[in-house]
């Protein structure tokens, strides 16, 4: 069995290099500290550590049994997190990776709740257009668009329908498009080359019908600058129905949906975590969020 306290000597004088500036910081006497990692050694029976100059570096052993060190201390700390939760309320900190069009027009009012009913917990919100490769065990993200294989939970929210969106006032310069094989004559706003291998369009009346945009002049890489862009009369765009009528709350009016019954794949929202156990904070995030996606995106939840 190892000792705690001579497990947390030896990783800050690896750290500092120093017993004089480890014991400072631990708050010990010299002497305390020097003994601690002594009896470590001797518990081990090999040297852990030798002086070079004014430094003290690790020895071979030093060096393989520190990866050890620091493991040990980790699940000893992780514990003790695990436990603490049991006796008290939701506390701690907790990151929420959202993906840039959900922030405002889901997120911040969902936030607001979750940090209202739990008041003890602290969260860091970070909007992404990328979707995530590893996350922290403190952390979820909510993706919007295709996802693939990373390793983590993927349990979809819903969906958001897509359609072909331009302003009013570009359309009152250009004819409006009756049906897609007119597009192509269209100024068309890119988001991050979403259809740059082209955009399947179905129709509940019609025949499908696979439309490659133009070049576009105005490529964007965030939602919000591609639905301003379009707002702006840049020219056509595929949006998502659920934004643009949060949008049209507050603008109404600036965006029409110039095809009507045209519609590509609908875009899936996944909330991505890691798998294994949870916090129960985190629990409480996944919890809140799940009990809190809008009815408008017509799914029930399912694991991928």
């Amino acid at each position: 069995m190892y000792d705690f306290d001579e497990l947390t000597a030896f990783a800050d004088v690896m750290a500092t290099g120093s017993l004089t500036r480890s014991a400072q910081k631990l708050g010990l006497a010299k002497s305390t500290l020097s003994r601690r990692i002594s009896q470590l050694e001797a518990r081990l029976n090999q040297p852990l550590l030798r002086r070079q100059a004014n430094r003290l570096i690790p020895t071979e052993a030093g060096l393989l049994f520190h990866t050890y060190c620091n493991e040990l201390l980790a699940m000893a700390a992780h514990s003790q997190e695990a436990l603490a939760e049991l006796r008290e309320e939701i506390s701690g900190k907790v990151t929420l990776e959202v993906h840039g069009a959900l922030a405002r027009s889901w997120m911040a009012s969902a936030i607001d709740g979750f940090l209202k009913r739990y008041p003890k917990v602290e969260l860091t919100l970070h909007t992404r257009e990328t979707p995530p490769t590893k996350m922290h065990s403190n952390s979820v993200h909510v993706w919007l668009g295709p996802t693939h294989e990373c390793g983590l939970n993927q349990e979809r929210l819903g969906v958001l329908t897509r359609g072909l969106y331009a302003s009013p006032d570009y359309l009152a310069t250009a004819d409006a498009p009756s049906h897609p094989d007119q597009l192509e004559h269209h100024a068309w706003v890119d988001l991050l080359a979403t259809a740059s291998n082209g955009l399947l369009l179905t129709h509940a009346e019609q025949s499908e019908y696979l439309f490659s945009p133009p070049h576009s002049r105005l490529r964007v890489d965030l939602t919000t600058l591609h639905i301003d862009a379009i707002a702006r009369g840049q020219g056509i765009g595929l949006l998502p129905h659920w934004l643009v009528e949060k949008r049209e709350q507050h603008h109404p009016g600036e965006l029409i949906n110039c095809l009507p019954g045209w519609e590509p794949a609908a875009l899936p929202v996944t909330l991505l975590y890691a798998y294994g156990h949870q916090s129960r904070r985190i629990n409480a995030l996944l919890e809140f969020l799940r009990n809190h996606v809008p009815i408008q995106w017509r799914i029930e939840s399912t694991v991928l």
